[in-house]
């Protein structure tokens, strides 16, 4: 594999082939997608090594004194050959990044092979190939956040040490000298705080920048522009707390720390400064001064970082694991916003040059990333799009569909009555000849009896096994929360039943194996997921004016999802799925409805800082599916729009009220306004009972189900390796 290395005697920067570090015990190692390259420290570290001599003992006086001390020790010749074979070996650069778990070491339950993961530590999350990391040095990356915004991490976290450092509360004033990269994101870490924010740096566009991202103020430090600005915010008073996140030798930063900070006020180093502290100025306000170590405790304690033993939550609340884990979540939540902060993304393979640009200053930057390829091994080779595997259908020997009485009603049970069971669904069956609401199934009695007075079920009760014992009941919906949906699923197939599950059928690729075990075992494949976009009568209507395709079609599918309310249990990502593991299989297999086949291939790319994705499918004759999932748009604009367009004709869909076809003879066909928007529910049950009055095949065939639940985990797989991911079909 290959790392980005330099020789401290000689200031070379080379990118060399070392081996795979192995998957020790109590980590993970770890396929680097993006690191990031700290322009502050990093740049420091470098412009050190080019030094002379003379300059790398004045840059470093507390390294001149180790070398004293040891010539002291062991004599001059055994310290020059020491210090001389120190200095002339490779060292590495990186602390921040993020990528895919490659392997799990012994010891490690909270990641599995495929996760992503942010990195942390100058010897672990290094500009690598490869990184093995322990366990306290990496973090979960939360669903829906690029692996490019989550390689902020580590810098995030010492950023957030540095303010929680300096005990911001709401409605303070906090000054911050210095809006580089980690002064930058004190800025934001503080806004979102509800503190107001005032800036100092020399540079105009990184003060335009922090303003751009909340900053109340900033400017030069030099000029009037700052003084003014904390005298405004402040009734004269001064700031609560000042930030120190500038670099060199200037002792201008400490000196503007203690003009402009508030009596009593707090002074946080961050940065590397000068700290020649101004007796007077500091004494006569009685200034805290403090210093932040890095990502937060743990940090250059090797129990916590290389035995993996944490601090307990009731005596440190915030460890380095935590402030990492803390950072990620508030990016992912666009708390944070780290996209702007990116001056450039380069190819790992030019880190070196990356590396020289920044160094003369031809590139002038706030962030840089290191993209790297996707490898098929430690070589270096590019690998090929990664495959997630569709799962078989096969079915057991038994007969496809349960015997039932004929010419009797159909006995439906349901397990859950919740709001989408309650409006848009038993309010079909319940008045629905040749159907009988036989059984409800809650969690609570009262929820339960609630849905058996209001759609005349015979029976309601918590027992689900009593359900599916019953020989009576022809069919069970599956109508609960998504974490619940392929077990019940399983249980119900394996009893004999034919079954509706609202989407999605499962959230994980184990899951959906499990379900189709199931119908395996049982030889029961009665199965239908509630895709009922697919019924819509102006869907149908419109796929019949368009007619027959000859040729590969485009379509572009817009959702307009909206935020969801706080406390929705849709936002419990971490038992429930991501929003669109929830919902997303609607349109996949919306699409795949109109393409007249499942998807092959799955691309998909997420917006920085929210829930928006970008999901491109493929499919097997060269036609595209584009869905665009939003959570950011206008809440007027139509939540559904769809456009078809092949062979010269496009077919238009508009929220499910008005769909229209244009032909070549450019004669535009628009159907009648409903008087409400059908999204073919009722047409779906309808199917799904007649499929288990009669014997019939199911609405969807089972392959259709597996390929569509397959594309929409698949998305999280390319989100997660930045690729496409190909769907092929397991053996």
């Amino acid at each position: 594999m290959k790392q980005v290395v330099q020789n401290y005697k000689s200031g070379e920067l080379a990118l060399l082939d070392v081996p795979v570090p192995g998957c020790k015990p109590g980590g993970v190692l770890v396929r680097t997608a993006y690191s990031l390259i700290s322009t502050g420290t990093e740049l420091m570290k470098v412009s050190e090594a080019g030094m002379s001599m003379l300059g790398k003992a004045r840059s470093r006086p507390d390294q001149v004194a180790k070398v004293v001390q040891s010539v002291a020790t062991n004599g001059v010749p055994a310290t020059y050959r020491k210090v001389m074979g120190k200095l002339d070996s490779y060292t590495p650069l990186g602390y921040s990044l993020c990528g895919v778990v490659e392997q799990v070491g012994a010891g490690v339950d909270d990641v599995k092979v495929g996760d992503l993961v942010a990195c942390a530590g100058n010897e672990h999350a290094l500009h690598a190939e490869l990184n093995w990391v322990p366990k306290n040095l990496y973090a979960p990356v939360p669903d829906g956040l690029a692996p490019r915004d989550a390689a902020f991490g580590t810098v995030g976290s010492i950023a957030m040490q540095g303010v929680r450092q300096g005990e911001s509360r709401l409605g303070e004033v906090a000054l911050v000298i210095g809006l580089g990269l980690i002064g930058q994101l004190v800025a934001q870490l503080l806004t979102a705080s509800g503190v107001r924010v005032v800036g100092a740096d020399p540079d105009p566009a990184r003060c335009e920048l922090a303003e751009r991202l909340g900053a109340a103020a900033c400017g030069d430090p030099a000029s009037p522009a700052v003084e003014s600005a904390v005298a405004e915010l402040t009734d004269g008073h001064g700031v609560d707390q000042v930030y120190l996140a500038a670099g060199g030798g200037s002792n201008q930063p400490v000196e503007l720390a203690a003009r402009l900070c508030r009596d009593r006020g707090r002074v946080v180093d961050i940065g590397k400064c000068r700290l020649d502290l101004p007796w007077n100025a500091y004494y006569e306000k009685e200034l805290d001064v403090r210093f932040s170590r890095s990502y937060g405790p743990g940090r250059y304690d090797p129990e916590y970082e290389l035995e993996g033993r944490d601090y307990p939550i009731g005596y440190v609340r915030w460890t380095e694991r935590r402030n990492l884990a803390c950072f990620l979540d508030l990016v992912a939540r666009g708390r944070v916003d780290v996209g702007p902060l990116i001056s450039h993304t380069a190819a790992f393979d030019d880190a070196v040059e990356t590396y020289r640009r920044l160094e003369d200053g031809e590139l002038k930057a706030v962030a840089v990333l290191f993209r790297y390829p996707e490898q098929a091994d430690g070589a270096g080779a590019p690998a090929a799009a990664p495959t997630v595997a569709v799962p078989a259908v096969r079915r057991g020997g038994r007969a496809s569909a349960p015997v039932r009485a004929a010419r009797t009603p159909v006995r439906l049970a349901f397990v859950g009555a919740g709001n989408y069971a309650s409006s848009m669904l038993l309010p079909h069956l319940a008045r629905r000849d040749g159907v009988e609401l036989s059984t409800v199934v809650t969690t609570t009695a009262l929820s339960a009896a609630n849905a058996q007075r209001k759609f005349g079920f015979a029976e309601a009760t918590t027992d689900l096994d009593a359900v599916l014992g019953d020989d009576s009941v022809d069919a069970v919906f599956v109508v609960t929360r998504h974490s619940s949906h392929a077990d019940l699923t399983r249980k119900a197939l394996l009893a004999g039943k034919a079954v509706f599950v609202e989407k999605p059928l499962a959230l994980t690729g184990e899951e959906l194996t499990g379900v189709l075990a199931a119908v395996e075992e049982s030889g029961n494949d009665r199965l239908q997921v509630g895709f009922n976009r697919r019924f819509a009568p102006l869907l149908r209507q419109a796929e019949q004016r368009f007619g027959p395709r000859t040729g590969p079609a485009s379509l572009r599918y817009l959702v307009n999802a909206g935020r969801l309310d706080q406390g929705s249990w849709y936002l419990r990502q971490d038992t429930e799925g991501s929003r669109f593991a929830g919902e997303g299989g609607h349109f996949i297999d919306t699409a795949s409805r109109l393409l007249g086949a499942d998807p092959v291939s799955v691309y998909a790319v997420a917006a920085s800082g929210n829930e928006d994705l970008q999901v491109v499918l493929g499919y097997p004759d060269g036609s595209t599916a584009t869905i665009g999932y939003v959570t950011t748009g206008a809440a007027g604009f139509p939540k559904e729009t769809l456009d078809l367009v092949a062979d010269g004709k496009v077919l238009q869909l508009d929220d499910f009220v008005r769909t229209s076809v244009y032909d070549g003879r450019k004669r535009w066909v628009s159907s009648r306004l409903p008087k409400a928007r059908d999204k073919g529910q009722s047409a779906e049950l309808a199917a799904f009972v007649r499929a288990v009055r009669t014997g019939g095949p199911m609405p969807v065939p089972l392959e259709s189900l597996v390929a569509t639940t397959a594309a929409t985990l698949a998305v999280r797989a390319s989100l997660a390796g930045g690729a496409p991911v190909t769907l092929a079909e397991a053996r």
